[in-house]
């Protein structure tokens, strides 16, 4: 992994000076993708060994948060990528992995994650798409919605039931029976190309199928573990951008004679954005240590740093475009891009409510057991 000051560097230069046009164009371009190929950072989630660039979760923890300051439609792309790199590598044939890890990794091919669908949602027990097996193939059919990088996408994990239960595959996105088409004016993270894709009569391969039949929920679980961690640290980065940006523009606005940074009001709002800030970089670097020692517990730690960080990024997101008044409601600056951005982060890889049942019910069933950092 590349050092995170270098890191810091790209996003100032590179990501953060077209965040505001992807937003208004609704899409990220070939130029930007190519950038994170040429720095190797597509294939982050993966050590070393696996051909990826990556140095462990606390690493990958910073480059989510270093890239969600700058860009989170971006980090959102980043993010469903990573996870079906993940998926491919951890349970992934060898013959898929010959296909497709390599393109993965150089981002010569971009993953997406579909799993949604308009009536189900994100509820396994309900999921309608199916994949019925026809001599040596698979034909799927079905519809999955809110697909994140679903109109650019190269390789999409598609989650439909079976005979012995939901299962996992990925599927080429120019295969015939693919069809998708744009989710249009969405509130945030506009840059990330949502889409809608339907399987209709799709065929595919034996080796589409990653694990074995029916272990489609298992799968599911470590992959969304990814996705809510790498969401969690893009919320950190999010929390530092307001916190930037508020600190910016009290330094500069006076009001009532004196600088905005001198009102006892404005100094309440900057203190609490910085200390939840913290609050949610330790948190996630919590569950990233968990995760690299292979702790059980790193799941329910995620789910606390996703929870927390999401919740803090809206509020501070909020307070942001108060300090800045009516210049916050426009795209004067970018405080009402963070709004929309944040508020988006606390409904995907599982919504706030959600997160609260499973921290609640972990609780409960391990009477409120506390997991040492170290």
């Amino acid at each position: 992994m590349r050092p995170r000051a270098e890191i810091t560097a790209f996003v100032d230069e590179v990501v953060a000076p077209r965040a505001a046009e992807f937003d208004r164009a609704g899409r990220i371009d070939g130029k930007m993708v190519g950038e994170f190929a040429a720095r190797g950072l597509w294939g982050a989630v993966l050590p070393e060994a696996d051909g990826g660039t990556g140095a462990g979760m606390t690493a990958l923890a910073e480059l989510h948060e270093e890239i969600g300051r700058g860009c989170a439609a971006m980090r959102s792309l980043l993010t469903v990528h990573s996870m079906v790199l993940y998926a491919l590598d951890r349970w992934g044939s060898e013959t898929m992995r010959r296909r497709w890890r390599a393109d993965l990794v150089a981002g010569a091919a971009l993953g997406a994650f579909c799993l949604t669908e308009p009536a189900a949602g994100s509820d396994f027990a309900a999921l309608q798409a199916t994949a019925v097996r026809a001599g040596d193939e698979w034909v799927l059919n079905g519809h999955k919605l809110w697909v994140t990088g679903g109109k650019l996408a190269d390789v999409l994990l598609v989650f439909a039931r079976t005979a012995k239960g939901p299962a996992a595959f990925l599927v080429d996105a120019a295969e015939p029976g693919v069809r998708r088409s744009p989710v249009e004016h969405v509130t945030g993270t506009r840059g990330s190309q949502v889409a809608e894709i339907v399987f209709e009569q799709c065929r595919v391969g034996p080796d589409a199928m990653i694990g074995p039949e029916g272990m489609g929920l298992a799968i599911a679980t470590g992959v969304l573990d990814i996705g809510r961690f790498s969401v969690a640290a893009g919320c950190v980065g999010l929390l530092q951008a307001c916190l930037e940006a508020c600190v910016r523009y009290a330094s500069t606005r006076r009001q009532g004679g004196v600088l905005l940074r001198e009102h006892q009001l404005v100094q309440q709002m900057i203190s609490t954005i910085a200390t939840n800030t913290r609050a949610a970089r330790l948190l996630v670097w919590q569950a990233a240590r968990l995760k690299d020692a292979g702790s059980p517990d790193t799941i329910m730690a995620t789910c606390m740093a996703k929870q927390f960080a999401a919740t803090a990024a809206v509020a501070a997101a909020n307070d942001a475009v108060q300090l800045h008044g009516a210049r916050g409601c426009s795209d004067e600056y970018p405080v009402a891009r963070y709004l929309r951005d944040a508020k988006v982060m606390e409904i995907i890889e599982g919504s706030t409510q959600l997160q609260h049942v499973l921290i609640a019910t972990d609780a409960c069933l391990n009477r409120a057991r506390v997991v040492a950092i170290d």
